[in-house]
């Protein structure tokens, strides 16, 4: 089993794990439905359009910092014995805690108003929707961890 933030250390790993989750940030994001689902869909909509390849930019400057906080959580499925990504998705919880702090202080260190704008708007729901996201996270964790 691999330390996510050692494979993220190789380029080519890093572009196909970047590449995954954009697509799994699109999929959580086409799921969503209701009222909320409209407004995250409009969210990710406005950040999309900043320019071409923006959520990818984003997506691999965060992911190094979402590997140093989602390690421990690794280590302990490692310790426990439990497969990462049904580990990562009995503690969902404290995944997401840990994603949503990183994200808190990019946000507020954000120059780009649609960012802040869009982030201060949703960040109300993000611990719900980063929840459901982790089963597909853990998934794909699990997919990159194994050696």
């Amino acid at each position: 089993m691999a330390n996510l933030s050692d494979v993220l250390s190789d380029p080519l790993k890093k572009d196909q794990i970047v590449d995954e989750c954009c697509a799994l940030l699109d999929a959580e994001v086409s799921d969503r439905g209701g009222i909320s689902g409209f407004a995250i869909k409009a969210g990710y909509g406005a950040v999309k359009g900043i320019r071409p390849g923006f959520v990818r930019h984003v997506v691999s400057d965060l992911l190094p910092e979402f590997a140093t906080g989602i390690n421990p959580l690794i280590d302990e499925a490692i310790v426990k014995t439990t497969p990462v990504g049904k580990y990562l998705e009995q503690n969902s919880s404290r995944v997401a805690d840990a994603l949503l702090a990183i994200t808190d202080a990019k946000a507020a260190r954000a120059k780009n108003v649609v960012v802040k704008g869009a982030y201060d708007k949703l960040r109300g729901m993000a611990k719900k929707n980063v929840e459901a996201a982790v089963p597909r996270l853990g998934k794909l964790v699990e997919k990159h961890t194994h050696s």
